[in-house]
């Protein structure tokens, strides 16, 4: 069984999606975390990231696996340093070039195909599992996603600027040319601005135990 959460930078699809995985046992591919994988090596690799060419050169080659639910690449736990300012500042970027996502999709079903997964990002509902079982989109305003990041601690950065990384981030993933957030049709919507995460979490759930039922899973 595949289960597919989409939504904005910071609507909590993370959390929401590692719970979920937890919850029934499945696997946690988190596409966000694989593109910061790339962007960190390019980082390292002193890439260009203007250089396109250069960009998927070096995502192509690098390697990317798991260790006790931990992200590695080219045989680090990298986990750390994902969310780190560089790499904040051109994910968004690097993750809008369509070969490099091409390379990203295919590392997210072939972790994600040989099991039962639960699955998030951007475009995992609408290009990368149009025919996943379960589709959710979350969703929450730039504010209030701002906030939670800004009250996580995971950036040193303040909240205004937080907030505008976030907006630009939005722009940015809405009108790629290739792997844009949008809306799948058959996804359940759910807007967690004014929620708890255990609340979004609890209806995520009971959709998903729901649809179970009914397909005799």
């Amino acid at each position: 069984m595949i289960i597919a959460i989409d939504g904005p930078a910071g609507s909590g699809k993370s959390t929401i999606a590692r719970m979920v995985a937890k919850g029934l046992g499945f696997t946690y591919v988190n596409s966000g975390s694989i593109y910061r994988a790339m962007t960190l090596r390019a980082i390292r690799l002193g890439v260009d990231p203007r250089d396109e060419a250069a960009v998927i050169s070096c995502s192509r080659s690098a390697a990317i696996d798991y260790r006790d639910g931990r992200l590695c690449l080219d045989g680090d736990d990298v986990e750390e340093e994902l969310r780190s300012a560089p790499v904040d500042a051109l994910v968004a970027q690097l993750s809008a070039i369509p070969p490099l996502r091409d390379i990203v999709n295919g590392i997210v079903r072939r972790a994600a195909g040989a099991t039962d997964a639960v699955v998030e990002g951007r475009d995992m509902t609408t290009v990368v599992f149009p025919e996943a079982d379960a589709k959710f989109y979350l969703d929450a305003s730039a504010g209030a996603r701002a906030s939670r990041r800004f009250e996580q601690g995971a950036s040193e950065s303040s909240l205004e600027a937080i907030t505008r990384n976030i907006e630009m981030r939005d722009s940015i993933d809405k009108s790629k040319s290739v792997g844009a957030l949008k809306i799948a049709p058959d996804a359940v919507y759910l807007d967690s601005s004014h929620l708890t995460i255990q609340q979004v979490y609890d209806k995520v759930y009971g959709k998903i135990l729901h649809l179970r039922e009914h397909h005799g899973h």
